[in-house]
């Protein structure tokens, strides 16, 4: 027979309601505190990250491109009269001296003016050689002439003198010395004409000569000037280089103006750099560069930054300073790095991924024990090719993720593992 026994019951009671009372208060305490608890920091590998040590010192400042390695002097071959293509003497990339025939055309029409031209030019050189002649007989003429009449004036003036003398020692009739003297006057005015005859003729014979001297010298250009054409037809290299390109085939007919080849100096080339456009604000003329072939560096100058944006890149020509390596041709590829400041004990650490110049960025620094690292913010300078200048955020000797964090950029710590 079972006793009821009433305490045991209040007492079961109590424990319930105490049990639930309990529960009723810690639930919402624990939400609470849950609530108020930090997300725990994400974990990264220390392996796959890449890191680098803040320092205080020198920086140069470079910009970097890939290019090709392209000729100094380039002559392109153009025709100058229409012509067919004969022969091809040399192909492309062979090499050549300034006198080497590439090629040879043919023009049967401009051969016909040629000797067309020279034939004049003998018909007017014989009519010159004719008035030559013809002018040097006359002043001959002229001037035997002029002689004959002086020398009758001579002997009169000698007479004249004779009959005069005679005349007053009484042995002379007056008549005859007067006679005498005027005859040596006449002749004297004869002689004077005779002279100036002589002296107006001998100054028209160079514009006599000129005239047909003139239409001489237009026929020997017009001789020289088809005979230029024609010779222009046996077509040659102009320079000691590379023949590269030679765009005329073999029977086909070339109008003037028209490419025949082009031929390069291989002895003297430059680096041709395709630089961002971004970069190539600092870019000058004169600046140092150095030019990586894969065969040896080559030191350089800046000699032409082309104005014209293609692909988001300009071209910046480099002067190479030092010898080619050997095997270096047109068109290798090279690398170029140009050298557009030196800045002087500054804060520097190598380019973070995503660290433009001049801008600010959160970049990852570790704490000392190297297990986690806080995201900071960091003011950036000027940017090289490999490193960058720190303003502010950063201090000489703190390591910093320059990996691209950007996954983690809501994170204020991250751990490293």
């Amino acid at each position: 027979m079972d006793i009821v026994r009433p305490e045991v019951k209040r007492k079961k009671r109590m424990r319930r309601i105490m049990y639930i009372s309990a529960v009723v208060v810690l639930v919402p305490l624990v939400t609470w505190g849950l609530s108020r608890l930090k997300p725990a920091p994400p974990s990264v590998d220390g392996s796959v990250i890449y890191t680098d040590t803040v320092k205080r010192g020198d920086l140069p400042i470079e910009v970097r491109g890939l290019g090709t390695l392209v000729p100094e002097t380039i002559t392109q071959i153009t025709l100058n009269t229409d012509g067919r293509v004969l022969q091809r003497l040399i192909l492309p990339g062979a090499p050549v001296k300034a006198d080497s025939v590439i090629m040879v055309l043919t023009n049967p029409t401009l051969d016909q003016q040629l000797l067309s031209a020279r034939y004049q030019l003998k018909s007017a050189q014989a009519q010159l050689s004719s008035l030559q002649a013809s002018v040097s007989n006359t002043l001959m003429g002229l001037r035997s002439t002029a002689a004959g009449v002086r020398s009758q004036y001579r002997q009169m003036e000698v007479q004249a003198e004779a009959d005069q003398a005679g005349y007053k020692v009484g042995v002379v009739a007056k008549v005859v010395a007067e006679k005498s003297e005027v005859a040596a006057v006449e002749l004297k005015a004869e002689d004077e004409l005779a002279q100036k005859q002589v002296d107006d003729f001998e100054s028209s014979v160079q514009s006599q000569l000129a005239v047909q001297q003139a239409i001489v010298s237009q026929d020997q250009a017009q001789v020289d000037l088809y005979q230029s054409e024609v010779s222009a037809l046996t077509v040659r290299a102009g320079i000691d280089g590379v023949l590269q390109d030679e765009p005329a085939q073999v029977g086909q007919d070339m109008v003037a103006g028209s490419e025949l080849a082009t031929v390069a100096q291989q002895s003297k080339l430059k680096a041709a750099l395709q630089i961002a456009e971004t970069q190539v604000g600092d870019v000058r003329l004169g600046q140092s560069a150095t030019i990586d072939t894969h065969n040896g560096y080559i030191p350089g100058t800046v000699m032409r930054i082309d104005p014209a944006v293609a692909n988001g890149t300009r071209t910046v020509d480099v002067h190479l300073n030092g010898p080619l390596p050997p095997g270096a041709v047109p068109n290798s590829s090279v690398e170029g790095t140009i050298l557009i400041d030196n800045l002087k004990n500054v804060i520097y650490v190598g380019r973070p991924v995503h660290g433009d110049q001049d801008s600010h960025v959160g970049l990852f620094k570790e704490t000392p024990d190297g297990k986690e690292a806080e995201l900071v913010n960091v003011q950036i300078g000027k940017a090289s090719v490999s490193d960058v200048e720190i303003l502010k955020g950063l201090n000489v000797g703190d390591v910093v993720i320059l990996s691209d964090m950007s996954a983690y950029d809501n994170f204020p710590v991250i751990r490293i593992k």
